[in-house]
């Protein structure tokens, strides 16, 4: 089920105690404001609001034997107000209730989440201008392709970050809507306008058209909003496993002096939190499968939907909070090694430059398809006889007849490779932004030295 943390905040959102809360805020208000209205006796609303309370265990009594939740917190309710009662949940259908007060938990919980990505974003800031000059080989298909920085990976996964809040404030907003249309949604007891005043009340909008249920299309979007958060974290931790292999070694998870990685295995320190974030991801995924699943509901409702939601939204949302939090902490206390992203940038001897010299052979009037022979065979021999292929270039004559030796050289030049770093960091932070006090430094307990 839930992983053995879970922010406080976020399990008592979630709690019977805080649902049925909610529940009884949504019942008060309706009823405010049909006294308003003059639907029901003023009275009896300030009865009702200043006496109506319950007790989770008699709900729960009462539910063994009705078997249906919200009668069982009605008569709980009623039992406690006394005659006044009666007008309690006047004019409402079950799903008024819940389906609206389902929208404030949500709204709850997203802004928990909020601050999760928010404070996600802050970390990877940081540690992207911490490492912004820092370099590393660029990777494709897991092999080596052209320098990089450790801060460009780093403020890639900003960018998604501020996507992701976009995506997520979206989502909860149109998440953010109530529904008092009745069993059907055709207004047969109440109007619209009565519908828009009590969600109003609550901090809601009414939804332009319901049918007993607020339709699933808004849950859909938001569980996926939940799935696609969780599917960058699952990239972050996946590149972070990667960058830990013993092979690579240039990143590393915290690992504290009395951690044990193996129970067999003294030696091993292994990238656990990442496997951890990259598993649990895989369930908010699923999860968003069986929202969509829940969009197609039998006409103007049934209940299938609601069984699975009991279980997706406080486990999606619970998820989302523990990711984003164990993400941020990662990216915060991980154990970045310089030295070693550069031991491995040069361990091709310089076949990393290939495309480079390619072009400016292309510039110097021989063909493409001639320049890629040329430089491909080079870097093959250097490649599988362990050659350097910056020595290789110099000593072919039908390179260094055409390009300029003061040309090659700079083909080979990382700086010239990482000239644009700067300008794309503005592109993705702005001018006049970054963190110029934490520059990395071999005194720093997260940026280390050797091999």
């Amino acid at each position: 089920m839930i992983p053995r943390y879970t922010r406080p905040e976020m399990g008592r959102i979630w709690s019977d105690e805080n649902r049925f809360r909610t529940w009884l805020a949504v019942e008060v208000a309706a009823t405010e404001i049909l006294a308003e209205a003059g639907m029901v006796p003023k009275d009896a609303a300030r009865a009702i609001r200043e006496r109506a309370d319950f007790s989770v265990g008699r709900i729960h009594e009462i539910e063994a034997e009705v078997r249906h939740d919200v009668i069982a917190f009605t008569t709980a309710v009623a039992e406690i107000v006394g005659p006044q009662a009666r007008w309690f949940h006047y004019g409402l259908t079950s799903n008024d209730v819940v389906d609206t007060a389902q929208a404030l938990l949500i709204q709850q919980a997203s802004a928990l989440i909020a601050q999760d990505l928010r404070r996600l974003a802050e970390v990877l800031e940081r540690r992207a201008w911490e490492f912004k000059d820092t370099p590393i080989v660029g990777r494709t298909h897991g092999i080596h392709a052209e320098p990089i920085t450790f801060g460009f990976k780093l403020a890639n996964w900003y960018s998604e970050t501020q996507r992701n809040i976009a995506r997520f404030t979206a989502a909860a907003e149109d998440m953010r809507v109530g529904k008092f249309s009745g069993a059907v949604g055709i207004f047969a007891h109440l109007t619209p306008e009565i519908e828009e005043k009590i969600c109003a009340r609550l901090g809601l909008k009414a939804a332009a058209v319901s049918s007993q249920v607020i339709q699933r299309d808004r849950h859909a979007q938001y569980l996926a909003t939940l799935a696609v958060t969780a599917s960058m974290l699952d990239k972050i931790a996946t590149e972070i496993r990667h960058l830990q292999r013993t092979e690579v070694r240039e990143v590393e998870e915290f690992f504290s002096e009395k951690q044990k990685g193996s129970s067999a295995m003294p030696h091993k320190r292994n990238p656990v939190t990442s496997e951890q974030i990259s598993g649990l991801a895989r369930v908010v995924r699923s999860n968003a499968q069986a929202g969509f699943e829940n969009v197609a509901l039998w006409h103007e409702r049934d209940i299938s939907h609601s069984s699975a939601e009991r279980v997706i939204l406080p486990d999606s949302t619970t998820l989302a909070d523990y990711l984003l939090h164990k993400t941020a902490n990662l990216i915060d206390t991980m154990f970045v090694y310089p030295e070693r992203m550069r031991i491995n940038l040069e361990s091709t001897r310089g076949l990393i430059f290939s495309g480079q010299l390619l072009l400016d052979l292309v510039e110097h009037g021989v063909s493409r398809e001639d320049a890629y022979r040329v430089v491909q065979g080079h870097a093959m021999r250097a490649w599988k006889e362990g050659l350097d292929f910056h020595a290789l270039i110099l000593a072919d004559k039908e390179i260094t007849s055409r390009v300029p030796r003061k040309q090659i050289e700079r083909a080979f030049d990382l700086a010239r490779q990482l000239k644009n770093v700067d300008k794309i960091f503005v592109r993705v932070f702005g001018k006049g932004r970054g963190n110029t006090e934490t520059k990395p430094t071999s005194k720093s307990p997260r940026v280390r030295r050797g091999r």
